[in-house]
């Protein structure tokens, strides 16, 4: 079947949106010279897609209702079993809706996806499968995932496993719940502003963004090459570490990864952390939305740390003042471009490219007005500066974003990892529903000091529980070397041996 041929009003209207203004015969001799490039697309149209097999057989599931999914934490239950055998043989894992799971409904949170159901695997869901694990359904998340809060999912917020009506941090919202729960043992989250650590820290469970690159992200919807991770969320730092080894690794379609190194992260679980180094980072401490109790429920942590052998020093990175200024030009301004008028594909990368997707999260132009307040903010501040500085703040920004992992490499060149609260704050309550505009954005974007720095750098950070205050998790971040996940893993898992954080 042939490509459609443009009238003549539409070709005028192409040009026009190019700057150029041409007459009916500039127009009529132009569209005869370009008969030939219309006959190329009708040759790659009638060709079938290259995309890889799907192999396990599923059912699209159902979604669950009532108390069934009391925290609105699920989006699709199902059961997909893997292979036979395999590292994560009798594991469940949840993925976060906005990971293609073929034949399986997916919306990202987002009204205008809704209905959306992908006829691909993400890289990840293969290796999961292959592993032996048994993916049990699909979380919610945020309204495409632009959201540090629980309370923008066009169905609904999602509520903290701890305490009703506060949130569960996003944007991997559900994914933090089902885990704390013990409805998953293991799930999926993604994090362009710390939105596997957030719910990790809210939740108290074990997040872990890998370096930039490490996990693929084929098959994941993107927000911004450059900031986009993927990898996992679990009860336990041997879960989480054992997850890690399934996913991580080249897979040669995503142009994030540039020769990842890989480890047997489990491996690492029994060093201890007698010898190693580690800065309490000064200025990850007292921002002016930080609450005492969680500095200080950390600043305690970090002292265990030095009982079990470490030496914990306090250092000074001031850039790490200035990394959330860098990461918001790259973060509205890619994503607008990228996410957004790029139809969640853009352009000028190869790899797979999930073209039902790109088709189907294309409609948002015709129904912008049900996009999440949080989204709306974002796009204007990046088409504003996109439109009227030429993109010079993107370019400027990923220039600094340079000095700025320079600035951590430095302090990672003395210590071994970099520690701070995860987020300022415990979980806040949810908006309510008449809630005025403003609170529905500080609740949105207020957490992010300390995680988006390290989506902007791609340095490796991870949240561990490291207590409760007003019956709520407070969230503690290592961060490491690139590459060096096993440390952090070691630092973790003898964190975890020594105390019972729910007693801190």
């Amino acid at each position: 079947m042939a490509v459609r041929r443009p009238t003549l009003d539409q070709l005028r209207s192409v040009a026009e949106d190019l700057g150029m203004h041409m007459g009916d015969e500039e127009l009529k001799s132009y569209d005869t010279l370009m008969q030939g490039n219309y006959a190329a697309y009708d040759i790659v149209d009638a060709m079938p897609d290259y995309v890889p097999a799907v192999t396990y057989p599923r059912t699209p599931g159902y979604r669950p209702e009532g108390e069934e999914n009391k925290y609105n934490a699920w989006y699709v239950k199902t059961t997909i079993k893997g292979a036979p055998s395999g590292k994560l043989a009798g594991k469940t894992v949840a993925l976060k809706d906005n990971v293609s799971l073929a034949g399986v409904p997916m919306m990202n949170g987002a009204s205008t996806l809704e209905g959306y159901i992908p006829d691909t695997d993400a890289t990840i869901v293969t290796r999961i499968l292959d592993a032996g694990g048994t993916i049990v359904g699909k979380t919610h998340c945020e309204y495409f995932c632009f959201s540090g809060g629980s309370h923008t999912n066009a169905t609904g917020p999602v509520h903290n496993p701890h305490k009703m009506g506060y949130s569960s941090g996003g944007s991997s919202s559900g994914s933090g719940v089902v885990v704390s729960l013990g409805e998953a043992d293991m799930a999926i989250g993604g994090d362009q502003g710390g939105s596997i650590r957030i719910p990790a820290s809210f939740c108290g469970v074990y997040g872990m963004k890998g370096t930039h690159g490490l996990v693929p992200y084929t098959g994941v919807m993107p927000i911004e090459l450059t900031l986009d991770h993927t990898g996992p969320m679990t009860r336990n730092v041997r879960d989480n570490a054992l997850l890690l080894e399934v996913l991580a690794g080249a897979d040669g379609l995503d142009p994030r990864q540039i020769a990842p190194k890989v480890a047997h992260y489990t491996e690492a679980l029994e060093g201890g952390v007698k010898g190693l180094r580690i800065g309490i980072v000064k200025e990850g401490f007292g921002h002016p939305s930080s609450e005492r109790d969680v500095d200080a429920k950390v600043m305690a942590a970090a002292q265990l740390f030095k009982k079990l052998g470490a030496t914990v020093d306090e250092i000074s990175v001031p850039m790490h003042l200035l990394a959330p200024a860098i990461w918001l030009p790259i973060a509205a301004e890619g994503a607008t471009e990228f996410m957004m008028k790029g139809n969640g594909m853009g352009t000028n990368w190869r790899g797979l490219y999930n073209t039902t997707l790109l088709d189907a999260h294309s409609g948002w132009q015709h129904r912008a007005d049900e996009l999440s307040d949080s989204l709306k903010i974002t796009m204007l501040l990046g088409q504003y500066f996109t439109k009227h500085y030429r993109g010079h703040f993107y370019a400027k920004a990923q220039n600094l974003n340079r000095k700025l992992r320079a600035a951590y490499d430095t302090a990672l060149n003395s210590y071994d990892l970099l520690l701070m609260p995860t987020l300022p704050m415990k979980a806040t309550p949810l908006p309510p529903a008449d809630a005025p505009r403003e609170l529905y954005i500080q609740r949105a974007f207020e957490m992010v000091p300390n995680t988006a720095p390290f989506n902007a750098s791609g340095h490796p950070a991870m949240s561990l529980p490291c207590g409760m205050s007003d019956g709520l998790p407070i969230g503690l971040m290592l961060i490491g070397k690139y590459y060096d996940e096993s440390v952090i893993y070691r630092a973790a898992a003898a964190f975890e041996d020594a105390c019972d954080w729910t007693r801190m």
